[in-house]
C-alpha cells in the first residue's frame, strides 16, 4: 500500500518550526541588547555580549531559512505578503544589519563606544518591535484580490499591530533578562532578577490583551476558541500557559537559575501555538489557505530532500555550539 505525504502540510511544519525557533534562540539576543540601556556599567554591557558572543550569529540562521524556504515552497504567500509586509521587514534587516556592525565595531571603539551601544541598543528595540507588528499584520489579515495583494502601502500598521509589536519586545526583553540570570553571576545576576519581574508582567499582562483581541479580528477564530467541542481542546493552551507563568515566577523567587529561562521560552511557544490554532489551515489569512499557495509537489518534494539533510545538520551544530557555551560566564575567565 502506497503512502501518501501532503508535503505542503509538512513544508508548512517546517516553516513554523523554523520560525519559532528563531523567536526561541534569536529572542533573548535580541532581548539582551534592549536591556544594554538598563546596564550599570561598561563592564556589565560587556559582559552582556559577551554571554551571546559565541552563538548570536548562528540564531540568524533559522530566519534565513524561514524566510527562504517560504520563497521556494509558499510562493505565492511569499508575493502577498511581502508588499503587504515591505516596510516592517525591510525595517527589521536593516535592524539586524546595524546591530550586527555595532557588535563587532563596539570592542575595537574607545571614544565613541557611547554610540555603537546605542547603536546596538536600537537594532535590537526596533528588529523586535517590526517583528512584533509584522505577526500582527499577518494575524489581523491581507486583503488579497485575484491571487495578489490589494491593499495599501500602511495597511499593516494598526493599534493591534502595535500592540503585537511592543508585546514581542518586552517579551523578548523578559527572555533577555532570565538569559542573562541563567549565564551571569553577582551583581548582573541579581540586578537581572529584580528586571525580570516587572517584564514578566508586563509580557503576561500584553499576552492576555492581544489573546482577547484576537478572536474578535475574524469569526473564525472567535469559532476555534469558544465554540464547543473545539474549545475543549483549545483550553489546554491557558492550561498550559497557567503552569508555565507558574513555573516563571517561581524561578525568580527562588534559587533556580535555569527554570525562569525555560519557562519564560515556554511562555513563547504556547503563545505561538495559540496563534497557530487560530488561524490554521490559512497561510495568509483571511483567504489563502497552505495548499493554496504551495509550490507544485515535485517542487515541494525536491525542496523536502535537501531540508531532510539541512534542518539536522543546523540542529546539530547550534546544539554543539550551546553545549560548549554550557554554563556561567566568569567576568575574567570565560566559562566555567
Amino acid at each position: 500500500m502506497a503512502m501518501e505525504f501532503d508535503l505542503a502540510f509538512i513544508w508548512a511544519g517546517l516553516i513554523a518550526f523554523s520560525v519559532l525557533t528563531y523567536v526561541i534562540l534569536d529572542g533573548f539576543d535580541l532581548g539582551l541588547g534592549i536591556l544594554f540601556p538598563f546596564a550599570k556599567s561598561n563592564q556589565e554591557r560587556d559582559l552582556m555580549m559577551n554571554s551571546v558572543a559565541p552563538v548570536w550569529d548562528g540564531n540568524e540562521t533559522w530566519l534565513v531559512l524561514g524566510g527562504g524556504g517560504l520563497f521556494a515552497v509558499f510562493p505565492l504567500a511569499y508575493a502577498v505578503i511581502m508588499p503587504a509586509l515591505y516596510v516592517p521587514i525591510t525595517v527589521m534587516l536593516l535592524a539586524l544589519v546595524f546591530r550586527g556592525v555595532s557588535f563587532e565595531y563596539r570592542w575595537r571603539a574607545q571614544r565613541y563606544k557611547w554610540v555603537w551601544d546605542f547603536t546596538f541598543f536600537g537594532g535590537s528595540l526596533l528588529a523586535a518591535l517590526c517583528q512584533g507588528i509584522a505577526l500582527g499584520a499577518l494575524v489581523q489579515g491581507i486583503e488579497v484580490e485575484g491571487r495578489a495583494y490589494a491593499g495599501g502601502w500602511f495597511d499593516w500598521l494598526s493599534p493591534f499591530s502595535l500592540l503585537t509589536g511592543g508585546a514581542v519586545a518586552v517579551g523578548y526583553a523578559l527572555l533577555g533578562a532570565c538569559w542573562l540570570i541563567m549565564k551571569t553571576e553577582d551583581d548582573i545576576h541579581h540586578h537581572m532578577r529584580r528586571l525580570a519581574k516587572p517584564l514578566a508582567i508586563a509580557t503576561l499582562a500584553l499576552i492576555g490583551v492581544v489573546s482577547l483581541w484576537t478572536p474578535f479580528l475574524d469569526p473564525v477564530y472567535f469559532s476555534r476558541w469558544f465554540n464547543l467541542p473545539g474549545s475543549l481542546w483549545t483550553f489546554c493552551v491557558p492550561a498550559m500557559m497557567a503552569a508555565l507563568i507558574w513555573a516563571l515566577f517561581s524561578g525568580l523567587s527562588g534559587p533556580s537559575d535555569r527554570q525562569p529561562f525555560f519557562a519564560a521560552l515556554g511562555i513563547f511557544v504556547v503563545s505561538f501555538i495559540g496563534l497557530g490554532i487560530s488561524f490554521y489551515p490559512m497561510m495568509v489569512p483571511p483567504s489563502l489557505t497552505i495548499w493554496a499557495v504551495a509550490a507544485p509537489d515535485k517542487s515541494l518534494g525536491f525542496a523536502l530532500v535537501g531540508a531532510i539533510v539541512l534542518i539536522p545538520l543546523i540542529l546539530a551544530y547550534t546544539a554543539y555550539a550551546y553545549w560548549v557555551f554550557r554554563g556561567k560566564l566568569d567576568p575574567d575567565n570565560g566559562y566555567h
